[in-house]
């Protein structure tokens, strides 16, 4: 194996130090250098032709991909129209990477170690920066998903030594019950009006996204929504079986929510004047996870 192979199976690009510790030489390294195996990012750095774009952006600018970058490679959900600039985390007292309209950079004291080589924050750090820099909605729903995907526990991030109130205030209404950023986003919307809601709740053998009162079930469907007929007709036998015990039952779009939220609003709304929140149901267990 030579030296580009190595830093390809190390993600694309590695500090010198880090190099040389694994046992390569520095004549060795000086040679891919020269015959162009390798590139050198801000004198420390080792990448090969492929490495991400972003993790070559953060050695060039002493620091780390961050916030909304990191939830991207991450995979936790994000809102349609949210920033597309890369997100670096520099420490305080780093040297100025300099103005880019590509970039944003934060700095900050990290509240989690990592690597000394690293060349991405902490997902605490990125939850910080995503409560500081989104709007309250969408880090709200960037964050249920982050503690989805991360397997972290609302008890957790309530531990956690944040130091600013949006930050705080996050950790403290995570619930863990939401099945998706939209669903976030919806429960978000309606926790003003102060009506009983409940999530993920098992009913008529499966579950439901949202149950508003005793008997107002909101189903959300997302993008990957009714992927076969078979799906489709389960998901109709549900309603139907729904119906029969009592349940009123509302499906929104994607499109809906994000696109056209006065509308649903306006349905919910219509639908609670007719009390139909309140309707007896047949009695059954109900299973709600969480």
């Amino acid at each position: 194996m030579n030296i580009a192979e190595w830093i390809t199976l190390k993600g694309g690009i590695v500090h010198r130090a880090e190099a040389l510790d694994a046992g390569w030489r520095a004549r060795g390294l000086r040679a891919a250098v020269g015959a162009g195996a390798i590139q050198v990012i801000r004198r420390d750095w080792l990448a090969t032709a492929d490495a991400p774009l972003d993790l070559r952006a953060a050695a060039a600018a002493g620091g780390r991909i961050g916030c909304v970058t990191l939830a991207r490679e991450r995979g936790w959900w994000m809102p349609e129209g949210a920033d597309d600039r890369r997100h670096l985390s520099v420490k305080p007292h780093a040297r100025n990477p300099g103005e880019s309209p590509e970039h944003v950079i934060h700095w900050t004291k990290p509240l989690a170690p990592v690597s000394r080589y690293a060349l991405r924050e902490s997902v605490e750090d990125a939850l910080a920066h995503i409560a500081e820099c989104a709007p309250y909605e969408s880090a709200h729903a960037i964050w249920e998903s982050a503690a989805r995907v991360e397997k972290l526990s609302a008890a957790a991030l309530q531990r956690v030594q944040w130091t600013g109130l949006a930050a705080r205030r996050l950790a403290d209404e995570i619930t863990e019950l939401s099945d998706s950023g939209l669903e976030s986003i919806f429960v978000t919307r309606l926790g003003p009006w102060g009506l009983p809601l409940r999530q993920q709740l098992r009913l008529a053998g499966r579950f439901v996204d949202l149950v508003i009162g005793d008997s107002l079930v909101i189903q959300i469907d997302g993008y990957a929504h009714h992927s076969s007929a078979a799906a489709r007709t389960r998901d109709v036998a549900h309603d139907a079986e729904l119906t029969l015990r009592g349940y009123t039952v509302l499906h929104f779009t994607y499109a809906q929510i994000i696109h056209d939220w006065p509308a649903v609003e306006r349905t919910i709304a219509r639908a609670i004047a007719a009390g139909l929140h309140l309707r007896t149901v047949r009695s059954e267990n109900v299973i709600a996870v969480g």
